[in-house]
């Protein structure tokens, strides 16, 4: 094994040591109402029965028409799952739950302002608006299926509306997370040659209420830059007659929602038999390279995945009412705020502002308010609520059944607090790992048949076969206390079916690093490589250490370096930028931007500020970097290859190890002395 200052060595090779934290068993009383309480689950779901074990999920839906082969492995590694089926995610989300719970409510929108009236969709509510604004798609802005729309939408009930409605007519949906920058947006719509935009005219947050329309208006502008033609912006109103933007409406493009709805005021969108392997939405994330790359998910491996995720992980009836804290903008509301839960019936709550506006605490007050059985929430989120009232959840009468933690690895300290404090030791919690890419949960305790451990995400779900590998290929076997590559030996229905536009990026990405046989039709031969490190405890269980590549996750979204140090690229004083990630107490990681600048430019205040605009800008306001460092130069190996992991230890205050084999190992210790002696330029 190389030395941990090698330029071969990879963040997955380095030891992990850590303790093993106590099992925790779930409550008899979860148990004895468990969706899925049966052991043989996992017997069902094994390595033989595969994939057929999948059509449990499927089952979970209602086709138009059943499906001939489960799984299709003749073009590998574009799996298609539940091929010859045929069905609509709308109508399955909405149209189905009507006979019997017309009445009962679908969406429960929290606004940001605590004396603002909720509002509640009920499921007949949901389907006469879904309907209506489907039919504004298809008649008036001409949209048909397989067409591309982008919504750049805040946390506000039009969003679920617009995807719903979307999903109905075979439009694939791409939603751009809502605090991401006009550019940011301009390069998806420009990526999916979508010519719709549809967003609002404004929104709260923070207790600030902010203007949407303008960005779109920026959107635009930056999209024709591109060369892409955006020939209509459609409007929701936040609130019915009102306008809240400043920004004017430009004649023969922008058009308010609510006056094209009084045209289609109660009639009907017949909802589009799709095939199961139809495009259902695309979701933009960020990747190593400045390009964002767009996964493509399907709409009957995937329907099937997120509904049988929801209903056996998170353990929601119909009878629940389900509180998933996180955005639409991301996959994990795609899957398991709107799609999952509305797919089996239940009662699902947004929330449109920041977690603990205007205190800390509005999400316990919301929680005994509506009566919620089942919270789900990121990391971030969970130290963020601790931090700011530790002693909150104490003053108010809720009570969870099951909790839910998403989107990075979670303290073990931290989850004792979210299991005694936040669930007051009544709740269960399933520590999930996913990624954009798979749709769906891949590792997560089934709550009523497995034991908890603090800080571990559990073992593979049912029909999910983790493997860790080295560098070379060389599985670490359980127990080892060695960390590797996490893949998944297998496909599911759940896993994306290809980057939009270009698959042989798809490939190379996620198969071609552990691929055994380029020419096989066998999956066995194509492991999927997830980009996260992992180690595999004696008992089977998976603890998650964080990305391998060139992603930084910041309080739960994730950000390109590439895009980071492109965007610092554009300050014209800038010659070289290297972005890293920096441990942050409450939001996992934040960026920390290293800048060398060109010939005969002074560092300054000035220029390090400029950094932090350009990326703003670019980006957006969740991207802007801690600090900004000008060096003299960028740590490089000989050939020229800038060694972020230097960085990064230096930032983080670890040892960075060897570096005899870089080709200016001096420059180290003066950035070391710059950084750890408090000389950088900070923001």
């Amino acid at each position: 094994m190389p030395t941990a200052g090698s330029d071969s060595t990879s963040e997955t090779e380095i030891g992990v040591y850590w303790k093993e934290e106590e099992l925790i068993h779930p409550p008899t009383r979860f148990i004895a109402q468990a969706n899925m309480a049966d052991p043989n689950i996992f017997e069902r779901f094994k390595e033989e029965n595969f994939p057929e074990c999948f059509k449990e999920y499927a089952d979970l839906l209602s086709w138009d028409r059943y499906w001939s082969t489960t799984l299709d492995t003749s073009n590998p590694p574009f799996w298609k799952w539940f091929v010859g089926g045929k069905l609509n995610a709308s109508y399955n989300c909405v149209d189905r739950h009507l006979r019997k719970y017309k009445n009962k409510a679908a969406i429960i929108w929290i606004p940001e302002q605590e004396d603002e009236p909720d509002q509640v969709l009920t499921y007949q509510e949901l389907h006469n608006r879904v309907n209506e604004f489907a039919l504004v798609l298809r008649d008036f802005a001409g949209l048909k299926k397989g067409d591309r729309v982008t919504f750049h939408l805040p946390m506000i009930p039009a969003l679920p509306i617009s995807m719903l409605a979307a999903a109905r007519l075979g439009i694939i949906h791409n939603q751009v997370f809502g605090g991401f920058s006009a550019k940011a947006c301009a390069e998806r719509i420009q990526d999916s040659e979508s010519h719709v935009l549809v967003t609002c005219d404004g929104y709260c947050r923070n207790g600030q209420l902010l203007d949407k329309k303008m960005d779109a208006d920026l959107t635009v502008e930056e999209a024709k830059k591109l060369g892409s033609d955006v020939k209509k912006v459609l409007v929701w109103r936040r609130y019915p007659d009102k306008y809240l933007s400043k920004s004017p409406m430009v004649a023969g493009r922008d058009y308010f929602i609510d006056d094209l709805l009084k045209e289609f005021r109660g009639k009907r969108a017949e909802p589009v038999s799709m095939d199961a392997e139809d495009p259902l939405f695309l979701m933009y994330s960020s990747g190593s390279t400045g390009r964002p790359k767009g996964c493509q998910h399907r709409t009957g491996g995937y329907l099937a995945y997120v509904a049988g995720t929801s209903k056996y992980v998170q353990d929601i009836h119909p009878e629940d009412v389900y509180w998933c804290f996180a955005d639409i903008g991301w996959i994990t509301g795609h899957s398991y705020i709107v799609y999952g839960p509305l797919s089996l019936a239940a009662t699902t709550v947004m929330y449109e502002g920041v977690p603990l506006f205007p205190d800390a605490g509005r999400p316990w007050r919301i929680a005994e308010r509506l009566g919620v059985d089942i919270f789900h929430t990121a990391p971030t989120t969970i130290r963020m609520m601790r931090k700011a009232g530790s002693n909150e959840p104490k003053k108010y009468n809720y009570h969870f059944k099951c909790m839910t933690t998403v989107g990075e690895p979670i303290e073990p300290e931290v989850w004792r607090w979210y299991y005694y404090v936040v669930g007051k030791g009544e709740a269960i919690i399933t520590d999930t790992w996913w990624l954009t890419e798979s749709g769906g949960f891949l590792c997560s305790t089934l709550p009523a048949l497995q034991p908890m451990k603090p800080g571990s995400a559990g073992t593979g779900m049912p029909g999910i076969y983790p493997v860790i590998y080295d560098d070379g290929g060389k599985e670490i076997r359980r127990g080892q206390g060695r960390a590797g590559n996490i893949c998944i030996r297998n496909p599911w229905p759940g896993i994306m079916q290809t980057i939009w536009g270009d698959p042989e990026r798809f490939v190379r990405q996620y198969y071609s690093k552990y691929c055994m046989n380029p020419n096989s039709t066998n999956w066995k031969d194509w492991p999927w490589m997830a980009g996260d490190g992992a180690v595999q405890a004696e008992d089977g269980y998976y603890r998650i250490l964080g990305r391998i590549d060139d992603v930084i996750k910041v309080a739960g979204h994730r950000l390109g370096t590439k895009e980071l140090e492109n965007a610092s690229l554009t300050t014209p004083e800038i010659s070289e930028a290297a972005a890293i990630a920096l441990t942050d107490e409450l939001r996992g990681h934040v960026p920390v931007i290293y800048a060398s600048l060109k010939p005969g430019i002074i560092p300054s205040k000035e220029i390090a500020e400029k950094v932090v605009a350009n990326i703003a800008k670019e980006l957006g306001p969740i991207a802007k970097p801690r600090a900004v460092y000008l060096v003299p130069d960028l740590p490089k190996t000989r050939s020229g290859k800038i060694m972020r992991r230097v960085l990064a230890s230096i930032s983080n205050s670890k040892d960075y190890g060897d570096i005899t084999t870089l080709a200016n190992p001096d420059i180290v210790e003066t950035i070391r002395k710059m950084v750890q002696g408090d000389k950088a330029v900070n923001k």
